[in-house]
Parts: structure tokens; C-alpha cells; sequence
């Protein structure tokens, strides 16, 4: 796990809004972005459209789109690979 996935990860214990992770890190959105869905490919995070209980598809082209509309939430294994660091 990298460094800025350690970052994010520690931002989604709860469900939180992209603007939120944005304001967080000092990451610029596009990278942000990025960073969110290498997590989600990897199975360590969600994302949550257009509300915090309707979960998102993993699609690249969809995610890019609407990912600062997204709410997102580690999951158990990237919650475990944080914790394990």
C-alpha cells in the first residue's frame, strides 16, 4: 500500500464525500480521482451514487464522470491492509 492509498484509506472509516476526502488530502481532484478507483479495482474501497446506500458499478468510464458526486467507504480488506501497514 502506498503512501496515498494509506492517506485515503484513513478518510473512509465512515462514508464520506469526495469534497470532503478533497478537502483532506493535498491531492488535486483529478488525482484524487485516479487514486479512488485503483482502490476500488483493488477491492479496498465502494463509492456510492446518488446517495450513501446505492452502491456504484466499477466502471472507468461511468466513475470518472460522476466521482467527485460519489460518497465513499473503505472496505473490510482495505481497512485490514491500512491496519496492517
Amino acid at each position: 500500500m502506498t503512501d496515498i492509498e494509506f492517506d485515503i484509506i484513513d478518510e473512509l472509516y465512515f462514508v464520506t464525500p469526495f469534497k470532503d476526502i478533497l478537502a483532506n488530502l493535498d491531492l488535486p481532484q483529478e488525482e484524487l480521482g485516479a487514486q479512488l478507483f485503483l482502490l476500488m479495482k483493488k477491492g479496498f474501497v465502494k463509492a456510492f451514487y446518488p446517495d450513501p446506500d446505492t452502491e456504484v458499478e466499477l466502471n472507468e468510464e461511468r466513475f470518472e464522470k460522476k466521482c467527485v458526486n460519489c460518497f465513499y467507504l473503505a472496505t473490510k480488506a482495505g481497512l485490514l491492509a491500512h491496519n496492517s501497514r
